[in-house]
């Protein structure tokens, strides 16, 4: 009954689209209602139109059709994603919404893992990224705030992703060299580098307008970049260093959140995870800073060297960013002398015990920052200082004595040598005579002649007191296998006549051979 009635009722008119096609909108219609493609496009009759208005409604359907493709490569994209028109074949005044329909095109992420998936559309998106980076490059007039964040929306989609990095224990990384490694490649670089290239002349073109791009380009994007430093792929690490250095100078209001959010990586991998593969570029950034530091230098920049720089020294994998540690380091007491004794006590604290080859390192940095060191801020650190070389000194490690010899009589001025001399001495004269490496006993008695020229008097003062001090040794020694060797002779006689077998402590031993003496 009720379909009979509803059969009975006239057809609404179906309205005519052809003056979206640049036709006259009063002119009559025969579109079929029921004509679509398989995306619901309908399809329309052709039209007399003017050639822009062609090339416009010729991206628009394009645009359109890509809007409706999901971010993974779908089965639909074959059928729908398609270049668009070049930015040189449209008129000036059309050119920037093809650019925003361009970024756009090139939102769509495709899916690498499989290399005979989606061949034609990446390489469409391949060449328009090309294009855009060309574009921008090129580009003459202000960047409008739309452009922009359309700009920002695009470089995300494509970078800003879970980083999957493979699991590796501080064992490895400890030892992890960058050129004999296999490193970790992401298969969607043929379009990530092209992205990375497109925002680094972006953010560097003359033509970006910072106070429009900070609110695109904000704190939240900046947490994003710097999440991405954890990538195993060195070629994204440098792109990611280079955009963020070009940010750091481009958006001032950014640079105090960037150098607290550099902070807390730090904090998180020394004292946390000691995991993280881009410390060294995060280091060479800071160390562009911190050259640029003005003078006389912030008390937040000094929290800095103390709280995070320093303790970078902790973590075994520091042979992957001594270099760029070290040179931090360096331009903080190039800046402010008085910082010296404040570096040099917090390399001694976190100064190796039983790692050579990590102790070489602290070695070849110890010496940069004396190099750097005034007089002053080195006589109230020379005492624990020289200490510690001293242990060096008495190392097999050759390879660790031989700088430090070579560089110890340096600092050798009337006042210091008085306190410097007496604690490396008896170091100097054990490698003569006892060290196995033939370079070290040679260097040794160079650098003893140093001394002797320098000042006799103080050289045979240092001498006599070693050579008491050896004797008195001896006669320690001598004494000590006298009262082990009494020992064991009244345990056997005990144990012989059938008492106990006699026990005495260390304490009770030590004292017995002081009183003796």
């Amino acid at each position: 009954m009720f379909k009979q009635i509803l059969n009975r009722l006239p057809e609404k008119p179906y309205k005519s689209n052809d003056h979206r096609d640049g036709g006259n909108p009063n002119s009559s219609s025969h579109t079929s209602t029921s004509s679509k493609t398989n995306n619901d496009v309908p399809i329309t009759r052709s039209s007399t139109t003017k050639p822009t208005s062609t090339v416009q409604n010729h991206t628009n359907n394009k645009l359109s059709q890509s809007q409706k493709l999901k971010p993974n490569g779908n089965a639909t994209v074959s059928n729908t994603y398609e270049a668009l028109p070049s930015l040189k074949d449209v008129p000036s005044s059309e050119k920037q919404n093809l650019f925003i329909r361009k970024l756009t095109l090139c939102s769509v992420v495709f899916d690498f893992t499989d290399p005979t998936k989606n061949l034609k559309e990446k390489e469409v998106k391949r060449q328009t990224l090309v294009e855009l980076v060309d574009y921008v490059s090129s580009a003459n007039g202000k960047c409008q705030e739309t452009v922009m964040q359309e700009i920002v929306k695009m470089v995300s989609v494509n970078i800003f992703r879970r980083l999957t990095p493979q699991p590796r224990d501080n064992k490895v990384l400890e030892t992890f060299d960058g050129e004999e490694e296999e490193l970790s490649m992401d298969p969607a670089w043929p379009h990530l580098h092209l992205v990375y290239e497109f925002i680094l002349r972006f953010v560097a073109s003359p033509e970006t307008d910072p106070k429009i791009a900070k609110r695109y380009i904000d704190q939240a994007f900046v947490l994003k970049w710097l999440d991405l430093f954890d990538s195993e792929d060195p070629r994204e690490r440098e792109y990611l260093k280079f955009v963020l250095h070009r940010m750091y100078g481009k958006f001032m209001v950014h640079r105090p959140f960037i150098r607290k959010a550099i902070n807390n990586i730090f904090f998180r991998f020394v004292f946390e995870t000691e995991k993280h593969n881009g410390i060294a570029e995060l280091l060479e950034i800071l160390g562009s800073i911190i050259n640029g530091f003005a003078l006389p230098l912030k008390e937040e920049h000094k929290l800095f060297l103390v709280r995070a720089l320093i303790p970078l020294h902790k973590p075994k994998c520091i042979p992957m960013y001594h270099q760029q540690i070290s040179y931090c380091i360096t331009q903080f007491v190039e800046k402010d002398c008085k910082l010296a004794d404040t570096v040099i006590r917090g390399l001694l604290k976190y100064w190796p015990i039983t790692n050579c080859s990590k102790e070489v390192l602290f070695l070849s940095e110890l010496e940069e920052v004396l190099e750097a060191t005034q007089p002053p801020e080195f006589q109230r650190c020379m005492v624990p200082l020289f200490r510690q070389i001293a242990r060096c000194l008495r190392s097999s490690h050759f390879q660790g004595i031989i700088p430090m010899e070579q560089r110890s009589h340096r600092q050798l001025n009337k006042t210091n040598r008085k306190v410097i001399l007496p604690i490396i001495f008896p170091a100097l004269e054990r490698n003569t005579k006892t060290h196995w490496n033939q370079a070290v006993q040679s260097l040794t008695l160079n650098v003893r002649k140093i001394f002797s020229d320098v000042d006799p008097q103080l050289f045979e003062d240092c001498s006599r007191k070693f050579k008491e001090g050896e004797s008195k040794n001896e006669e320690i020694k001598s004494k000590r296998e006298a009262t082990w060797k009494r020992l064991e002779d009244m345990a056997a006689q005990r144990s012989g006549g059938g008492h106990d077998p006699i026990v005495m402590s260390q304490k009770v031993i030590t004292n017995h051979v002081s009183s003796s003496g």
